[in-house]
């Protein structure tokens, strides 16, 4: 029995879902093709949504089409399907990231499926969290979440937080440092929208979050030169909780894996109860980046570092109308 093609409002209704995916300043720099006829879907890197002095080398651009993948292999396990991904099929286009053939199954990976109704109640908080700890059963949860899709997570003990927090603060005295940098954050931020039309990328000054009271706060203020005066003023946690995503080598195919693990992570994060913030700040200088590493743990290159905690579940971000990134052949 021949199995029937993708009617064109499935595929559209599976790329609504995986786009509600994370990517650095909400950038969105994916596009995907269906081939008519087929039960298949073609994930492209988009080189018009590049950000040239934060991610130089698309590492970022790869983690955010990675989790925009993992919700489309979310969607179609919910509509009791098998989404089967080809990562790089193409070695003469960089910028094809993935095939992904979706195939009717017997057995849906109930896995992914109940990770289905965080998909769109994920969003990045950055509003403070309260001091109460995380139960270790679910952040077991989340390293096996991780590990599940080749990856590993790490829980940091006190000093190794220190240390991060440190990189992360030296972080934004390079970003303070750097007119280059300070102006590609504006244009992606609503500080310094210059773009006609609704907002449909970026992050909006609503999202923005309080202003952080003192100057080691762990959330990233994205509106650091004071353009939106209204905000209102509030302390933050005083001792983080973070986790850092790592893999043994650093290839692109790796940064598609960690961006799949990133996302089960934040999915299964929000199942659990938790707010999530990304903090990437000292992962985008090279000269910081190797020391956000534990050495004594195998982890060769840390990819994210997430911020977990008890807290407001922060502001959507909107996105780009699905027609604008789905093309049909």
């Amino acid at each position: 029995m021949s199995t029937p093609a993708l009617a064109a409002g499935v595929v559209t209704s599976l790329v609504e879902d995986a786009v509600r995916a994370p990517s650095m300043h909400n950038a969105q720099p994916w596009r995907f093709v269906h081939r008519s006829g087929s039960r298949s879907l073609a994930l492209h890197g988009d080189p018009e949504r590049t950000l040239p002095f934060a991610d130089p080398d698309h590492r970022a651009l790869h983690l955010g089409c990675g989790a925009a993948l993992f919700n489309l292999r979310v969607a179609a396990a919910h509509r009791g399907w098998d989404a089967e991904a080809r990562l790089l099929p193409d070695p003469d286009d960089p910028w094809h990231l993935a095939n992904v053939l979706i195939r009717q199954s017997e057995s849906v990976d109930r896995g992914l499926a109940d990770l289905y109704p965080a998909v769109r109640r994920r969003h990045t908080s950055r509003f403070p969290f309260s001091e109460e700890q995380i139960p270790d059963p679910i952040l077991d949860g989340l390293r096996a979440a991780a590990l599940v899709e080749g990856c590993r997570l790490v829980t940091p003990g006190a000093w190794h937080t220190d240390a991060v927090m440190e990189l992360v603060h030296d972080a934004e005295m390079l970003e303070a440092a750097s007119e280059a940098v300070r102006a590609e954050i504006a244009v992606w931020t609503g500080t310094g929208r210059t773009r006609e039309g609704p907002a449909t990328e970026g992050i909006p000054a609503e999202a923005l979050g309080p202003r952080q009271y003192g100057v080691s706060a762990p959330a990233r203020d994205f509106d650091a030169q004071r353009r939106s005066p209204d905000r209102e003023v509030a302390l933050f946690e005083k001792h983080p909780q973070i986790a850092l995503l790592g893999t043994v080598e650093d290839a692109q195919a790796d940064w598609l894996r960690a961006g799949q693990a990133m996302e089960r992570v934040l999915l299964q994060a929000t199942v659990d109860g938790l707010a999530t913030s990304l903090m990437s700040q000292p992962l985008e200088w090279p000269e910081l980046r190797s020391s956000a590493r534990d050495p004594s743990v195998a982890i060769g290159f840390i990819h994210m570092v997430f911020r977990l905690g008890y807290g407001p579940p922060g502001q959507a971000t909107p996105r780009r109308p699905v027609a604008d990134v789905l093309a049909f052949q």
